[in-house]
C-alpha cells in the first residue's frame, strides 16, 4: 500500500503532494513501482496535531486525485485515509473501495454504519487517545502493550461486525506510533503476531516512523534520524512486520519496500509445515 498523502502538513511528506497535478503524478509512479494498492489522504494525523480540518476540505484535496488516477488507470485499487464518514462515502462513490480509518470507528459515529452500508472493505487501525494527546500519555509497561492493543482491537471489530460490515471486508492494523511511545512499538512489534489470534487480516505501517528514528539516534551524534535517512531501518522494520504476519505495508518508499517484501514472502514459503508459528 502507498501513502499519498495530499496535505500541507504530514510527518514525512507534507506538501510535496498538496498540488493535486503532483498527487496524481506521484500515485501513478508508485503504482508503475509495484503498489497494490493507493491510500490517499487529505488530513494529517501527524503527533501534536490539534486542529482538524473540514469535511468539505479533505473531499476538496482527495476526490481529484482519486477521479484522475481512475481516469487514467480504472484497474487500480484506491484506499480513502480518513475517520469521516462523509469523506468516506463521497471517496467510495467516487471509486474508492477501502476505508482506511485511524480511529478504527471510533472518532465519528456514523462511519461503522455508513462503512456497512457502502459494503467496502475496511482497515480499523488501534488508536490510544488523540494526536494532540500523546506526548502526555502515561508510559506502558512492555508487557502491557500487545494486551491493550489486541483487546481494543477486538472491541473494533465486534463494533464494526455489530454495525454490520461484513467479516471479510474488515483489515486490523494494530497503528504503530499511535499513541504507543517509541520502545512501546518493539514491544508490540515483538508479539504482533499474536493480534492473527483475532481471525482477520493484518496491516502495519512503520515508514519512517519516528521510533525508527530514535533508535538510530547513536548514529547521528545523539538526534533522530532525519526523515531522509530513514528508508534503511523502515525497510528493516518492514520485513519485520511480515514476517510477524502482516499481510499489507502501508510504505511511503514504494519499490525498495516491494523488493524487501518479496524477500521476506520467500523466507515465509521457505518454512517447513508445521513450524510456521516458531
Amino acid at each position: 500500500m502507498g501513502v499519498l498523502n495530499v496535505t500541507p502538513d504530514s510527518f514525512s511528506d507534507g506538501g510535496l503532494y498538496h498540488d493535486a497535478g503532483d498527487a496524481v503524478e506521484h500515485g501513478l509512479r508508485m503504482l508503475d513501482e509495484g503498489a497494490d494498492v493507493l491510500d490517499i489522504g487529505g488530513e494529517s494525523t501527524r503527533p501534536g496535531q490539534q486542529e482538524s480540518v473540514s469535511a468539505a476540505t479533505e473531499q476538496g484535496r482527495v476526490i481529484p486525485v482519486i477521479a484522475a488516477i481512475l481516469k487514467a488507470r480504472q484497474d487500480a485499487v484506491i484506499s480513502i485515509d480518513t475517520y469521516k464518514a462523509s469523506t468516506a462515502r463521497v471517496a467510495v462513490e467516487a471509486g474508492a473501495e477501502i476505508v482506511n480509518d485511524v480511529s478504527g470507528f471510533l472518532w465519528d459515529g456514523a462511519m461503522a454504519a455508513t462503512c456497512a452500508d457502502l459494503g467496502c472493505g475496511v482497515v480499523l487501525m488501534h488508536t490510544r487517545g488523540r494526536p494532540d494527546e500523546w506526548k502526555s500519555q502515561p508510559r506502558l509497561a512492555d508487557e502491557d502493550v500487545l494486551p491493550l492493543v489486541k483487546h481494543e482491537l477486538a472491541e473494533r471489530l465486534r463494533a464494526a461486525l455489530d454495525a454490520g460490515v461484513e467479516r471479510e471486508q474488515i483489515v486490523l492494523d494494530p497503528g504503530y506510533g499511535f499513541g504507543k511511545r517509541f520502545d512501546e512499538n518493539y514491544a508490540l512489534l515483538a508479539r504482533q503476531a499474536e493480534l492473527l489470534e483475532l481471525g482477520q487480516p493484518l496491516m502495519a505501517g512503520v515508514s519512517r516512523k519516528s521510533f525508527l528514528a530514535r533508535t538510530l539516534r547513536p548514529l547521528y551524534g545523539g538526534a533522530d534520524a532525519p526523515m531522509q535517512d530513514r528508508l534503511y531501518s523502515t525497510l528493516a522494520a518492514t520485513v519485520a512486520v511480515i514476517l510477524a504476519g502482516a499481510n499489507i505495508v502501508r510504505v511511503h518508499d514504494v519499490r525498495p519496500a516491494v523488493d524487501a517484501a518479496r524477500i521476506a514472502d520467500a523466507l515465509l514459503a521457505a518454512i517447513p509445515p508445521g513450524l510456521e508459528g516458531s
